[in-house]
């Protein structure tokens, strides 16, 4: 029997030298004379083992990494092909205690299969949802979305049975789909490693979301800083239309549904929903004033549902276990899992599943290990490049969208940034106005003009000017910015700064004359 030795082809596992390990591999085994072959698979998601080479062996996968090119030899002397002993050698990776204390629902494939193949799709619980959504009328796959409480990963946190009702009920000829996988923030990886790893996934989700709401055309928008998700997402796609999922009649159903790729290129403002559609369109990507609201007047002023990567990629189980078991999870109106992106200063960065309810301090102690520099951790930023810095006063706050929110955070896409006690925060602060004022669309004048003057205040603090009236003020220009702008990267931005100012005041204080003529 052909035995089967993973390397994973995410990102993350090339720009570590996967690829010059596959293909040491392949030669190796051409070498030998061995009944093996070389499976590409996405990451499991521990990028600190990576690459990491996965051996089947008696329906076992035994692990061993991180794995660079010249150590292929040895590997293969200790008797990969086996299992084999070696100092790189893991046990078997489902035992890894990282992997072992996940719930993996969204991401239950990921790592394990051969992202394009269908077989290996199915085999493992795919088209399962899909299958039940084409026997079921639209309002009902709509109700069993909204029963499970799924929730916008994006960031936002909407009701996304809510959105699909509104889009369902919407009178409208065409009617659309449109999945905003514009991953832009800063240690965020889950929609690419989705993209990459289990694109049917996503295809599966698009398609039940066409049905539930009578959409018959879906685009995926990604960004160009992702040429592996995109060729992955098209071969996909492809694949689909071929078999009969995707296209006139979605499982011989004679219900139509289509989707295809488009790239933007990059801008960060083009995660915001509105000025997605306009980059769509063919337009400068600037945010829209709201109302209308997209469900209603989105993509070529038709009813359009809106959804973030890992929103979709959680429909297909939803469907295949119901809403019932997909709501077990989590806690308060946080319902089932959420993939934890860890990273940053941090020991064990890379992609962990949970159901909502973790405390910071277990999720940046226990699992992301503390940092990697072994100082002790200051802040962790939550949501991106736009989220609070949190403190370790602050580490019994639950993984929840209410708790984050009553402590003016935010979860944003779930990307946790691990920041050591060597950080200065009045300069992480500045460098939130920079980001809006580089980023900003330049629609409004709160984000526009507010951003800029942010940017000039924190210097005046740096530099120990008038210290307390221009703290003031900063404050006073995040209070403008967060109420006055017409989208989230203007509203947010007030998020990082005023964090760092009330939680660590010290780094804003004025640095003594003594000090500063040394």
């Amino acid at each position: 029997m052909t035995v089967k030795i993973y390397v994973p082809r995410d990102a993350a596992a090339l720009s570590l030298g996967a690829e010059k390990v596959a293909m040491a591999i392949t030669q190796e085994i051409a070498a030998r004379g061995l009944d093996a072959t070389v499976v590409r698979n996405g990451s499991r998601g521990m990028f600190w083992l990576e690459p990491l080479v996965e051996v089947e062996v008696s329906g076992k996968r035994i692990g061993y990494g991180p794995v660079k090119a010249k150590d292929v030899v040895g590997l293969f002397d200790a008797g990969l092909i086996d299992g084999g002993a070696h100092a790189l050698c893991l046990g078997e990776v489902e035992d890894l205690p990282f992997l072992k204390g996940q719930t993996r629902l969204t991401f239950a494939r990921c790592g394990i299969t051969d992202p394009l193949s269908l077989d290996d799709y199915e085999a493992h619980g795919g088209l399962a949802g899909l299958r039940r959504a084409v026997s079921m009328q639209p309002a009902d796959v709509v109700r069993e979305v909204t029963d499970s409480g799924l929730r916008g990963r994006g960031g936002a946190g909407f009701p996304t049975g809510i959105k699909w009702k509104t889009v369902l009920d919407a009178a409208g000829s065409r009617k659309y789909i449109v999945c905003n996988a514009d991953e832009g923030d800063s240690g965020t990886f889950a929609d690419r490693m989705i993209m990459e790893g289990d694109p049917f996934v996503l295809i599966e989700g698009m398609a039940i979301a066409g049905l539930a709401t009578g959409a018959t055309k879906g685009f995926v928008y990604t960004r160009s800083e992702y040429p592996h998700a995109i060729a992955t997402m098209t071969q996909a796609v492809e694949i689909a239309r071929k078999a009969g999922i995707l296209g006139a009649s979605v499982l011989g159903s004679g219900k139509e549904f289509d989707m295809e790729i488009r790239t933007g290129a990059g801008a960060y403002v083009c995660g915001e929903e509105t000025a997605l559609l306009n980059s769509l369109e063919g337009k400068r990507g600037i945010v829209r004033a709201k109302p209308p609201l997209p469900a209603h007047k989105g993509l070529f002023n038709c009813p359009t549902v809106i959804n973030n990567v890992i929103s979709l990629a959680s429909v297909p189980v939803i469907m295949d276990k119901g809403a019932a078991f997909y709501r077990d999870f989590g806690m308060g109106r946080s319902r089932g899992t959420i993939p934890l992106q860890i990273a940053g200063n941090v020991k064990y960065g890379g992609l962990y599943e949970t159901a909502f309810g973790l405390s910071l301090g277990d999720i940046v102690d226990k699992i992301g290990g503390g940092t990697v520099s072994g100082r002790p951790v200051k802040a962790v930023q939550v949501g991106g490049p736009l989220g609070a810095y949190f403190p370790r006063a602050l580490f019994d706050t639950p993984f929840d969208y209410e708790a984050f929110a009553a402590k003016d955070g935010l979860i944003g896409h779930a990307g946790l940034v691990v920041f050591d006690d060597t950080a200065d925060m009045l300069k992480q602060a500045r460098f939130a106005m920079e980001f809006c004022a580089v980023e900003s669309c330049g629609k409004c004048t709160p984000c526009r003009i507010g951003s800029t003057r942010g940017v000039e205040t924190a210097d005046k603090i740096a530099q120990g000017i008038e210290p307390e009236k221009n703290r003031e003020l900063l404050a006073d220009l995040c209070n403008t910015m967060k109420f006055g702008s017409l989208c989230a990267l203007g509203g947010f931005t007030p998020y990082p700064v005023m964090s760092a100012m009330t939680h660590f005041p010290d780094d804003f204080a004025p640095v003594p004359l003594i000090e500063a003529a040394e």
